[in-house]
């Protein structure tokens, strides 16, 4: 029965792609389905087109961006909430946690209202500066989580054997920590790049973001260019997961 389950689930979430993935090589002019015919070009005209270039970079560069200043400000905050104890501990864990529990909606409101009076609305740094606040809650809990099973018997061997904190961390404690550490920037990078509600607030002209100008584009124009957009991201989330499983050495034998 779990495994019916789990079939079920598999194929409900597998299913648009059936449809997204033709639709994007398809002649019509609409979202019509089945196609009348196949080709290629809007993929050209997506590629030729600075009004999705420009928005498909801005999201990458302000996806990294936040992720970097993310995992700047969780980092520190995580070693300092699991390693230490101190008055209002509680407190401080929700205060990084009410992202979570606060709607995109209420909050792209006052992140509005905010940056509105610093004068960063509808700027790539405003953005930056909301959408690194909406990443900071899952990065927080990824890193404290792999903290709280890190052993600190190894930076103790270290430190006896003559390392200095510094040389200690980097070499005995980041290694260690590196996966915890990847999995939370790739979290802060993805809500990055596909969090569209603040990006509809705050983003203008210049600071429009591949979310945005998809919503825009299927509210308005109805551009059978985001169907293309839709199966390129879902491929790279795939090549994603396959090639490092390709890629992957096996173990080597010893006869």
């Amino acid at each position: 029965m779990p495994l019916l389950f789990a079939i079920i689930a598999t194929a409900f979430l597998i299913a648009p792609l059936f449809i997204v993935v033709p639709m994007s090589f398809s002649t019509s002019t609409s979202f019509a389905f089945p196609p009348e015919g196949y080709w290629l070009g809007y993929y050209r005209a997506y590629f030729a087109s600075e009004d999705w270039l420009i928005p498909t970079a801005n999201s990458i560069v302000i996806a990294f961006c936040a992720m970097m200043v993310t995992m700047l400000l969780v980092i520190p905050a995580a070693f300092g909430f699991v390693r230490h104890r101190f008055a209002g501990k509680a407190a401080i864990n929700l205060l990084f946690l009410l992202p979570l529990a606060v709607p995109h909606v209420v909050a792209a409101l006052g992140y509005y209202g905010l940056l509105s009076r610093l004068g960063i609305v509808g700027t790539i740094f405003g953005l930056i500066i909301a959408e690194t606040a909406l990443s900071m809650p899952v990065s927080f809990l990824v890193v404290c989580a792999a903290l709280k099973g890190y052993d600190r018997n190894l930076e103790r061997a270290a430190m006896s054997a003559g390392a200095g904190p510094l040389r200690t961390f980097f070499w005995v404690t980041l290694p260690v920590l590196r996966p915890g550490i990847l999995v939370a920037a790739l979290f802060a990078f993805l809500q990055t790049f596909n969090e569209s509600v603040v990006a509809l607030f705050i983003g203008g002209r210049d600071a429009s973001t591949l979310p945005k100008k998809m919503f825009e584009s299927i509210r308005l124009e109805t551009d059978p260019v985001i169907a293309v957009v839709s199966t390129l991201l879902t491929g790279i989330v795939v090549l994603a997961f396959v090639v490092p499983v390709l890629f992957r050495r096996k173990p080597a034998y010893v006869v």
